[in-house]
């Protein structure tokens, strides 16, 4: 394949990732799970083999959304979203708002108390599609221990760049940053 694209092979798939430029001097390659079944189901099995055992999944919204469905599946264990808006539903949402390389610009997470009280003393696990700058997992993390729920792991198929060198995440594969 040609420049434009990254050949990632993960949890026994191989895709080709499109690469996308997110300034002047930089791309990433992009993973997306939205309507690959395959890609999905192989990562949620990978990852559930290498992660702590816990009683819920919560993911931010929306990319890792059919992962977190799949494990939970897998594990019997409920999924939670943090929500990128408050809706109508959330009773009282608690924020936290992060800078993310993939949205370059603010983003803010909402966790309502029909969701975040059932976190209180449970083992959480800390899910995403990809781990880059951990802005995102901050997010998620702040609005789990607001609802004092203790984090076993954060766990991502991919960390991409400099993600991959740290300890403190559970992942598959590393994925590349792109320096023009």
């Amino acid at each position: 394949m040609s420049e434009e694209f990254y050949t990632l092979k993960i949890a026994g798939v191989e895709r080709q990732l499109k690469r996308f430029a997110v300034s002047d001097s930089l791309d990433i390659a992009a993973f997306i799970l939205f309507g690959d079944v395959e890609l999905t189901e192989a990562c949620a099995k990978a990852l559930l083999d290498k992660c702590p055992d816990f009683d819920y999944i919560v993911t931010p919204e929306a990319k890792s959304i059919p992962l977190a469905y799949e494990m939970s599946k897998l594990s019997g264990r409920k999924y939670i979203v943090a929500r990128k808006g408050v809706k109508v539903y959330m009773d009282h949402p608690v924020e936290y708002t992060v800078r993310s390389i993939t949205t370059q610009k603010e983003q803010t997470l909402y966790l309502g108390h029909e969701d975040g009280d059932l976190l209180k003393d449970k083992r959480v696990l800390i899910l995403d599609d990809v781990i880059s700058t951990g802005e995102s997992l901050k997010a998620v993390i702040g609005l789990v221990e607001a609802f004092g729920g203790k984090i076993v792991a954060s766990a991502a198929p991919l960390a991409e760049g400099d993600a991959a060198d740290r300890t403190d995440i559970v992942f598959l594969e590393k994925l590349p940053l792109f320096f023009k």
